[in-house]
């Protein structure tokens, strides 16, 4: 059900974004009430010109039923009714304010006011006919004209059967649509345990191909070995623990082995070493090169020999076979290039040895070579930089001290106007770990900015292995992209394998040197203060915090084409600040909410482990947000419970779930229902979890959110938080029995919310199974199974599915019981086809044919009748027939399961000659008199004595009614069912004997005149009409729920069902709730649809306002349309703005008319069985994207969306609305009024009570007496209040009703002056209200519901009255007769014009009945069909 919300287009107002929680957290939960508002002057003008008669869809706030559940808090959490009276918009303002909590208010429409009255001052011709009383009737005048009711009009309305249930049919997305968890764990981690690092520099001596310059670069690790004093040996051992110190700062947890100028037996000994230690981790190789000659062209690089006299080439593929795989390599040398050209090439030699040597020896498991990394300072054929101001190692200086090479290039690059010089930058306060001092902000940033390169360029999959596998790695590549751009600045390009793209120009380096020029600016007051100069508060950069904004403006844009925001890697490295990390965690939020893609992009750059620890924070005002981060994470990927189990993650959300807890927000249940989510996600599947949640506390806990009657998300993670406790674990059910926590759960059956009473039933069917079946277990189950049973009336189909699942585990547990109870309803059903008459036979003492075959001790025949087993049996058979086809399916199923499992019993040899002998008995003709006056009924299953309430009584009708078998035995009953036939020979004798019992039973108690009348006065005008042959039925395409699979014929039926209900709800946090629904976004695409809508409709009234006046006075003869249906029309439908006709036959078939163009636009099947016909037809939504309902005489309410495109119609809901029909095309079948504005269903017909289902809540809220024995063939109610309402019988009687008083009381006026079968009664929803009803006989009346009598009479025919149709705000009603006529009469009883529909030359029938007509709700239009003639004609009034 969608809110639609009404109050003056015009421009929103942007509103300003506030770092506080509210804004950033808690919008996404907080749906706005429709707000009241006032009208600009041109729409109010329009609404105060007709307001005495319009608007039949207002729903008045203090008149809801209190057993009606409130639409609002359906969908969505509901926020607090105080910011209503702040979102009140004034005519002359345009603009909609945002409300004190910082809720952004959602776009808005103007309704369109779809039911327009008469004007006081129309501006329509002169005309002989005026209104002689210009007041509503029934007293309305004052009440729709004050001005509570002029307040209303600008209230929402509501659209039905527009929910995620409804959209998605109760069924899980399948993956391939969805965005499946990204694999974003680190499965393969690995950790560079141990380094090498070869410094060859040979200090005096230059190498022979090597020719320097002068001045050149000196500085080897920040140390020019030149100015020492020391042997160079000593200058050595500097630089090599130099080195081992700048990688220190990368990793410290390396073991570092130092070789200094080493010989090819050093090398090959230390090398072999460290991959023997290292085992399978990773090793990293560094080399310096700067004191041997160049690597050659096959790649070799150079070392000493023992002597120190020759310079030895090492080989790669020695090199390789020493350090084996997986590796890292880092060369600092000239023309490092080669060696990276020639590095694959010595690889795939290897692995060819490796495949050789697995031929001759397939156990051998050699050395591995293909996992290797390598950066190379330059190409092939560069050398280094010997540039006097940058050290001779610039890339390794690159790699290890990043922060100081970044300083001095910024120095060298840019004039600074002070007099800092190169030894003056490395005097920068601080430390590298301290975020918070001047250095480690700079290295904060610079890893934030690297990460962000990086997170942008790469490819994903590059991305996680290069900086999130290893630590090493990942130092070393964000240090590489800086070495990329200073070397390239000076002549080389670094090279690497992987190979990376350019990263030297991307823009965010221009980010890092403001962050570089704002430290530099600032450090010779720093300077000077260290050297006891004036004290200098460092002032920090606002990188950040501009990052965040930028974030936030991504967000504000709502991230088009769902396209990775480029700050993601930043925000990551804000959590690691107090400083920022409430504003980040908020923002993160917001990105989460955007839908799984963004999940899974934050959890493939490693967010997880920060919201991890997080965890571990006492932080109250972090709770809220972590609560919402974690609850789509686990929506995500709900593979994380042993990392809550860790540590005690789990705990935070326990703790946050108790009601005592206090939360730092308003709305606190709903954080509370994310807690019951991620604990029920923590115990999924998940015995470690499900035993530390293990607690009376946490059962006590969503017990207590049971009660919550305002939120029925918490109420319905509650049940599932409960459910995944006991999902196969006996020890959590019995804490549950000790707490009675299953006698709560059966509380929730007649929850308002369909989720929850879905959720309740999860929970009771995980419930079920203890291993230990005592008597005290059996009694509950049974105790469980006995209250649901109310649940298989339920009018939504995902909680009868889930029903069913409940039923499929209680079957698979009791299987011999159920085995009993369906081998006795197999001899109950051949014994009824030997015997029809032995119950109706008072002379004769009919002794069941099973008893005969037992003595009666031991008579099986009775052993289910008064057990929970024999009930649930009952239900299953008449579920197989249900009107949805996933719930008649899965009955099916579970029937088949127990058919085939008693044939396998040791009760099979005595089943299989009962099932021969009912095919062959149900074949044998049996007559019957049928008493078309009278409605049949089926017989009431027996429920056994429980300790719970027992649930209403409904009927079998398995065999009776029919099966739909799609494979197994029971498909051999398929011709048991009613519809093989219209006529009563096919009919089984079961249905005989509860037809005529029903017959006797439901006789009206004659009065003092209805004794004498004759009985026809008493039938349908149609009872006479040809029936069709029910081989004519599903001639169309049946139109299927969205998910349903039809199951395959050659699989076995197998139990217990699955059910997918807890897969469904997660997706609820997968959803974005932050921001508005599409359609309320302005500037979407269904926002435009929608606006466009509604200036259609406003014009359409415009329009056909003025026309109101001369259609009491002109004729209805101008003709506007001819076509040919196809089949019979019976039933006819204007839809109020389309161009659209739905027309239903005398079987099945609804056909979909574009009567402007004379050309149908769909046709398909009601899929009602054969004998039974569409009783009615009617749009709902029709303001905005409106859908079909249809009623048909078996007692099935069906609901199609999409209903004019062939390929997209689909079915919205179905419903059994009467329970006690039995499929007729004869009698009143059902019928039914739909409220829009309340919401509601009436449904009436073949019963005893006038049934009121709420479509907010899809359960039956109201069950009124009819307070008559006669059929109730017509209703019609009030669309603005819709409190009272009209019934029409078929004896002649009209009663009115108000739904406020008690059901027992409910009936406040009957009159008798009809005496025949009342053919319609209806009451306008426009103009003055009036309320027409007309009988048989041709007797038309106007009534005042304060007046005894009626208004007014008259004869609109001699001859039988066929239809009765009244215009709904034209003063004009037509009447259908038995003489092939159509007559139009204005209210004052004036015959205005009679009309003789016509048909094409080869089907002319001047004699046949009219059979079906009715006006277009707003137009001057005319549509009416005869009998026996297929075609419709449209008629107009003149103009």
């Amino acid at each position: 059900m969608t809110a639609v919300l009404s109050s003056q287009l015009g421009t929103i107002q942007q509103t300003s974004n506030h770092e506080n929680l509210s804004d950033y957290v808690h919008p996404h939960l907080r749906q706005p009430l429709p707000q009241p508002s006032t009208h600009s002057a041109s729409s109010t003008a329009l609404h105060q010109s007709v307001i005495a008669q319009e608007n039949g869809r207002r729903r008045r706030p203090n008149e809801r039923s209190v057993t009606q559940a409130d639409p609002r808090q359906l969908a969505k959490p509901r926020p607090d009714l105080a910011q209503l009276d702040r979102l009140v918009q004034t005519p002359t303002e345009l603009t909609v304010r945002q409300d004190s909590n910082g809720a952004r208010p959602k776009g808005q429409l103007l309704r369109a006011s779809t039911d327009i009255g008469s004007q006081r001052e129309s501006p329509t011709p002169k005309s002989d006919f005026t209104e002689e009383n210009w007041e509503l009737r029934h007293g309305w005048e004052d009440q729709y004209n004050s001005s509570e009711y002029l307040g209303l009009l600008s209230s929402a309305f509501y659209m039905y059967y527009t929910d995620k249930r409804h959209d998605t049919g109760g069924k899980p997305k399948d993956e391939d649509h969805s965005h499946p968890p990204q694999e974003w764990r680190m499965r393969d981690r690995l950790k560079t345990v141990s380094a090498a690092l070869a410094v060859c520099l040979n200090i005096g001596v230059d190498p022979p191909d090597v020719v320097k310059t002068n001045p050149a670069a000196k500085l080897e690790c920040w140390i020019d070995p030149t100015l020492s004093t020391a042997a160079s040996s000593k200058t050595m051992e500097h630089i090599g623990k130099k080195l081992q110190e700048q990688y220190e700062t990368l990793s410290i947890r390396v073991r570092y082995k130092v070789f200094l100028d080493p010989s090819v037996d050093e090398t090959r000994k230390f090398c072999t070493s460290l991959r023997r230690n290292a085992k399978d981790e990773r090793i990293l190789f560094h080399y310096n090169g700067h004191g041997v000659p160049l690597p050659t062209q096959s790649g070799e690089i150079w070392v000493f020999n023992k002597n120190y006299t020759q310079y030895i080439p090492v080989s790669l593929y020695d090199l390789q076979a020493w350090l084996g795989a997986p590796s890292l390599y880092v060369f600092d040398c000239s023309h490092a290039g080669n060696i990276l050209l020639n590095f694959d090439r010595f690889v795939e030699k290897h692995e060819a040895e490796n495949a050789e040597l697995r031929l001759q020896d397939p156990t051998a498991q050699p050395q591995s070579y293909t996992d290797n990394i390598q950066l190379a300072a330059c190409g092939k054929s560069e050398s280094l930089p010997t540039s006097p101001d940058l050290p001779a190692d610039l890339f390794t200086c690159c790699l290890t001290t990043p922060i100081e090479i970044s300083l001095r290039f910024f120095v060298l690059e840019n004039r600074l106007p002070s007099d800092l010089t190169l030894n003056d930058i490395g005097r920068i306060p601080g430390r590298l770990q301290e975020r918070r001092s001047p250095l480690g902000e700079l290295n904060w940033i610079f890893t934030a900015i690297t990460d962000t390169i990086a997170w942008n360029i790469l490819p994903r999959a590059l991305f996680k292995k290069l900086f999130r596998q290893d630590l090493m790695v990942a130092a070393l590549f964000r240090n590489f992209l800086l070495s990329e751009r200073v070397m390239r600045a000076n002549g080389c390009r670094p090279m690497s394998m992987p190979q990376l793209p350019e990263t030297h120009n991307h823009s965010l380096w221009q980010a890092w040197d403001l962050a570089v020029e704002m430290v530099l600016a600032q450090l010779p007051a720093m300077l000077a203060s260290e050297d006891g100069g004036p004290q200098y508060e460092y002032q920090h950069s606002n990188f950040f915090t501009e990052q965040l904004t930028a974030f936030e403006v991504y967000l504000a844009q709502g991230a088009p084409s769902q396209t990775a925001p480029r700050q993601l890697p930043i925000v990551l490295q804000v959590l690691l600040s107090q400083v920022h990390r409430l504003r980040a965690l908020i923002l993160l939020s917001r990105f989460f909410d955007l839908g799984p893609w963004a999940v899974n992009l934050a959890l493939t750059i490693g967010i997880f482990p920060y919201v991890l620890k997080l965890l571990q924070s006492a932080a109250w005002e972090l709770k809220p947000v972590m609560i919402f981060i974690w609850a789509r994470i686990l929506a995500v990927d709900g593979a994380c419970q042993a990392d809550l189990l860790k540590d005690n993650g789990y705990q935070y959300f326990l703790t946050m779930l108790n009601p005592q807890s206090g939360l730092p927000v308003g709305n606190a249940s709903e954080h509370r229902a994310m807690s019951a989510f991620i604990v029920a996600m923590f115990c999924k599947d998940f015995r470690q979890g499900q035993v530390v949640c293990l607690t009376p506390e946490l059962i006590e806990i969503c017990i207590a959110h049971l009660r919550d009657a305002e939120n029925p998300l918490l109420r319905q993670w509650s049940c599932l938080c409960i459910s995944m406790l006991w999902a196969d674990f006996p020890d959590a059910k019995w804490v549950g029995i000790r707490h009675l926590a299953h006698q709560k759960l059966c509380e929730m059956a007649l929850d308002p919310v369909p989720e929850v009473r879905a959720a309740a039933l999860h929970a009771l069917t995980n419930f079920l199974g203890i291993p230990d079946l005592t008597e005290q277990v059996a009694q509950s189950e049974e105790s469980i199974a006995s209250t649901v049973l109310i649940m298989t009336t339920d009018g939504n189909n995902m909680v009868r599915e889930e029903l069913l699942v409940f039923f499929s585990t209680f079957v698979k547990r009791y299987i011999n019981k159920f085995l009993v109870a369906a081998y006795e309803q197999l001899v109950e059903e051949r014994d009824l086809l030997l015997h029809p008459n032995a119950e109706t036979d008072p002379g004769r003492q009919y002794i069941p044919q099973a008893s005969r075959n037992f003595s009666e001790s031991s008579s099986i025949s009775t052993l289910s009748k008064n057990s929970v087993q024999g009930s649930i049996w009952m239900h299953l058979l008449l579920m197989t027939i249900d009107a949805h086809p996933g719930v008649a399916q899965d009955a099916g199923i579970i029937v088949d399961y127990v058919h085939e499992s008693l044939l396998e019993s040791p009760l099979g040899p005595r089943a299989q000659p009962i099932i021969d002998d009912i095919i062959r008995l149900s074949r044998r003709p049996v007559t019957m008199s049928r008493q078309p006056s009278t409605a049949p009924a089926l017989r009431q299953p027996q429920v056994s004595p429980s300790p719970t309430p027992q649930p209403p009584q409904r009927q079998e009708g398995y065999l009776s009614i029919g099966m739909r078998r799609t494979a197994s035995v029971a498909a051999a009953f398929k011709h048991l069912a009613l519809g093989t036939s219209a006529s009563s020979d096919d009919i089984p004798a079961s249905l005989h004997k509860t037809a005529t019992n029903a017959s006797a039973q439901q006789q009206p108690v004659p009065g003092p005149l209805r004794n004498r009348v004759p009985a026809e006065w008493s039938r349908p005008p149609d009872e006479h009409d040809h029936v069709s042959n029910s081989m004519a039925y599903q001639q169309a395409k049946i139109p299927t729920p969205r998910g349903f699979k039809a199951r395959d014929p050659l699989q076995a039926p197998s139990i217990p069902l699955k059910s997918g209900f807890f897969d469904w709800s997660i997706e609820y946090f997968r959803e974005p709730q932050m921001k508005p629904n599409e359609p309320d976004e302005p500037g979407s695409d269904d926002y435009n649809s929608r606006l466009w809508r509604r200036v259609r409709n406003e014009k359409t009234m415009q329009t056909t306002q003025p026309l109101k006046g001369i259609a009491g006075t002109n004729h209805w003869d101008v003709s506007s349309g001819f076509f040919n249906n196809g089949t019979q029309p019976m039933k006819m439908c204007f839809h109020q703005f389309e161009e659209h006709l739905a027309v239903a036959d005398d079987r099945d078939t609804i056909c979909i008319w574009n009567w402007q163009q004379s050309a149908r636009v769909n046709r398909f099947s009601n899929g009602n069985p054969s004998g039974s016909k569409i009783n009615e037809v009617q749009f709902i939504n029709e303001d905005d994207q409106a859908m079909l309902m249809t009623g048909s005489s078996d007692g099935m309410i069906k609901i199609f969306r999409n209903y004019e495109s062939e390929k997209q119609v689909e079915m919205v809901s179905a419903f059994r609305a009467l329970t006690d029909l039995v499929p007729s095309n004869k009698n009143a079948g059902l019928v039914f009024d739909w409220q829009q504005g309340q919401g509601k269903l009436l449904v009436a017909g073949d019963v005893k009570v006038v049934r009121v289902w709420n479509a907010a809540t899809e359960i039956c809220t109201n069950d009124i007496p009819a307070r008559s024995g006669s059929c109730i063939t017509s209703l019609t109610s009030d669309q603005v209040a819709g409190n009272v309402f009209v019934g029409g019988y078929g004896d002649g009687a009209i009663r009115v009703f108000d739904q406020r008083l008690k059901p027992a009381m409910a009936m406040i006026k009957v009159w008798r002056e009809h005496k025949q079968w009342i053919t319609n009664v209806h009451m306008q929803r426009g103009g003055l209200r009036e309320l027409v009803s007309g009988s048989r006989n041709g007797e038309i009346k106007l009534w005042d519901i304060r007046k005894d009598g009626p208004l007014n009479t008259m004869t609109a025919t001699k001859h039988v009255l066929r239809t009765l149709s009244v215009h709904e705000h034209a003063p004009v009603f037509a009447t259908g007769t038995e003489r092939h006529n159509v007559n139009v009469f204005n209210v004052n009883g004036t015959l205005l014009n009679s009309i003789e529909p016509y048909s094409s030359f080869l089907h002319q029938n001047r004699s046949s009945p009219i059979a079906a007509t009715a006006f277009h709700p707003h137009r001057m239009m005319l549509a009416c069909s005869s009998l026996l003639n297929s075609h419709i004609n449209l008629f107009a009034c003149q103009q």
